[in-house]
């Protein structure tokens, strides 16, 4: 019943920053991590919710999931 929990590779914090800002960064960090590591994006950016999912598979990354946590968004997303 519990899915099972996803541990990113790295965390980049993108907190206060609104688009394209968090695209821009997230692209840069994940030129910096292995195909197949998993990056978490942490933004307060309501627009990311649309954004980052679109940005992944254009990429070419695996987007996994998003979820809230209080005022924030997190989102996971495989290299590919």
């Amino acid at each position: 019943m519990n899915e099972e929990e996803i541990k990113p590779d790295k965390v980049l914090d993108c907190i206060g920053l609104y688009c394209p800002i968090p695209i821009f960064n997230t692209t840069q960090e994940m030129e910096k991590i292995e195909p197949g590591q998993v990056l978490e994006m942490i933004t307060d950016d309501p627009a990311a919710v649309q954004d980052i999912p679109r940005w992944a598979k254009r990429a070419g990354h695996q987007f996994l999931k998003w979820f809230k946590e209080d005022e924030h968004f997190h989102f996971l997303i495989r290299k590919g």
